[in-house]
């Protein structure tokens, strides 16, 4: 099954009656009066009793500090739940007021919010919106009414350009049928290392994790670079690029490691100075011919669910992160930029089992997932699918013990190492938050991604069976793979190995195992080192490290002597090599 990105047409008066997407527009009469507000109104799914929504509001009127957005059903839909906006509804009429990271609207500014709806019989498209009571799209005789100046209210108003992409014919599986692109420097870093010719040929991701890395950066290949470069990998038949995006305002705010360039403030550099030229390199037509897979703001949005005020993990920069809602607004201005090149394919990072797989955390992510997928104009259609796992460790399949297994009447779920978890491992954690996200209006092929660089677990400390059935504790750590000493623990992890090499379609709704991390470059430092680009020191990445309530107060288990994020470190790749599962050969 084909997936496309809905085109965004030329606007179109509103009909009432129609269902899909109405979009409103003003007269086309220059000398009209103007008009307040436009409205884009799509129905995203619907599957007969009820429905997904999308709404962009722009404020053409003077700008304002808060909004309230009124419409008024012809049928029975009742709305259920909402992101990005508070919506409320008494009867028939439907008000959606802005959060509070998204209330100023300044003259020709746009908010975007989503609901879900049910609904029997018709579900016709609203005729009229009000914006802070004042109607949209009032031109003389009003939206249904063009008056004697506006002959043709249907015909698109030639000053709005239509959407560069239009529809798009990406594949259900971009993995599949294709060659991944090899970067050519990871590749030489590891055919440099003893032995790293067995895995110099491995695809592996390009991270732009700054914006000197568009054009290259400290002399490297820039964005262009390696798409001219995997032009002559591809030859004739597909490949796919796989390209990390990494510089969201105020990045990680709960690890100073990988904290970024740009401050917590800065989303408008994000926008112009980041995402902007990335997006017109790869709608460049000389790439059309690539399958392009993003790997979307890694480490980031789940911090707004475990991180802030309430929580016992609680940092100061995620709660300023919360506050000002730049994750969100960073993600959904990528996707919707980035979704403009029909063979761009987009993956949001969801975290990893060990971080997000209690109840507590799974659903909330995944409803801020939505929340960010619906903002700064992006819609669910641009989202082709998440990745799991992305630089972290947790083992691709527990197989010596279940989270139904107990001991002695205790469940594994109230073992140290589970500790009240509802997942052992990335492919179980993988599957049920494609899931969960279908549920919430996510395309119902939606496919994932698992980050296998690191997680292989092998080599002589590799359980071959369960553990002792002592008890719970002594049952779970004698057969675990991921050898750990907590799963919060995720900086140049000592004992880890090479996990599955990168592989299309290996098991239910996943699209590819692949190495989105590079094998072989460092998390962070093991002390301060001084540099350029932003990225701190944290005590994680320490191997004295006794801990904090993120990793249950435990020793760090980082590899000592490590560089900065991003930077090889010798030491590691040589030991992934030697840990590998399946081992190498």
């Amino acid at each position: 099954m084909t997936r496309s990105r809905t085109a965004m047409l030329a606007a179109l008066t509103l009909v009432a009656g129609a269902s899909g997407t109405a979009f409103a527009a003003h007269s086309a009469n220059a000398g009209a009066a103007a008009v307040p507000c436009t409205v884009d109104y799509e129905v995203q799914n619907d599957w007969g009793s009820g429905f997904t929504a999308a709404v962009t509001v722009t404020n053409n009127g003077a700008a304002t500090s808060s909004w309230s957005l009124g419409w008024t059903y012809a049928g029975s839909q009742k709305v259920s739940n909402s992101w990005n906006a508070k919506v409320s509804q008494s009867g028939a009429a439907v008000t959606a007021a802005n959060e509070s990271y998204n209330g100023t609207l300044s003259t020709g500014g746009s908010a975007s919010f989503g609901f879900q709806a049910t609904y029997s019989g018709s579900n016709a498209i609203p005729a009229t919106f009000t914006l802070n009571g004042e109607t949209c799209n009032v031109d003389g005789g009003g939206p249904t009414d063009p008056g004697p100046t506006d002959p043709n209210p249907t015909d698109p108003d030639p000053t709005d350009p239509p959407d560069p992409g239009g529809p798009s014919d990406r594949v259900d599986n971009p993995y599949d049928g294709a060659k991944v692109y090899v970067n050519p420097e990871w590749s030489a870093n590891a055919a440099a290392e003893p032995g790293g010719d067995r895995i110099a040929d491995e695809p592996t991701g390009v991270w732009l994790d700054r914006i000197a890395a568009i054009e290259g950066a400290n002399g490297g290949m820039g964005l262009r670079d390696h798409l001219d470069a995997a032009l002559e990998q591809k030859g004739s038949g597909e490949l796919v690029v796989q390209l990390v995006i990494y510089n969201l305002p105020g990045r990680d705010c709960s690890a100073l490691a990988s904290n970024g360039e740009l401050g917590p403030t800065e989303i408008d550099r994000y926008k112009t100075e980041y995402i902007d030229p990335i997006a017109e390199i790869l709608a460049d037509s000389k790439y059309a011919d690539l399958r392009i897979v993003t790997t979307v703001e890694i480490d980031s949005l789940p911090n707004l669910i475990t991180n802030v005020s309430g929580r016992p993990t609680v940092t100061e920069n995620c709660d300023v992160m919360k506050a000002n809602g730049n994750y969100q607004k960073g993600v959904g201005y990528a996707l919707n930029k980035l979704a403009d090149a029909g063979n761009v394919y987009n993956y949001v990072d969801a975290g990893h089992h060990g971080w997000l797989g209690w109840d507590s955390n799974f659903g909330p992510s995944a409803e801020i997932f939505k929340t960010a997928a619906t903002t700064e104009g992006a819609t669910l259609d641009d989202v082709h699918g998440f990745i799991v796992n992305t630089a972290n460790y947790s083992a691709l399949k527990e197989e010596n013990f279940k989270i139904t297994d107990s001991v002695n009447g205790t469940s594994v779920r109230q073992s140290d190492w589970v500790d009240w978890n509802q997942y052992t491992d990335e492919l179980s954690y993988a599957q049920a938050m494609r899931d969960k996200l279908v549920s919430l209006g996510f395309d119902q092929n939606l496919g994932m991604l698992i980050d296998t660089s690191r997680n292989g677990w092998g080599g002589a400390d590799r359980p071959t069976g369960p553990g002792a059935t002592t008890d719970v504790n002594t049952y779970v750590d004698g057969g675990r793979y991921d050898r750990r000493i907590h799963p919060g623990n995720w900086c140049n992890q000592s004992g880890a190995g090479l996990g599955e090499r990168p592989q299309a379609s290996p098991a239910d709704g996943i699209d590819a195992y692949v190495w989105m991390k590079p094998p072989g470059e460092s998390d962070g430092s093991s002390k301060l080192i001084e540099n350029p680009d932003g990225k701190g020191f944290d005590r994680m990445c320490d191997p004295t490290y006794t801990g904090n309530p993120r990793n249950g107060n435990s020793m760090s288990g980082a590899l000592p002597d490590a560089p900065i994020s991003g930077a090889w470190f010798s030491a590691q790749f040589q030991e992934l090599m030697k840990n590998a599962y399946p081992p190498l050969s």
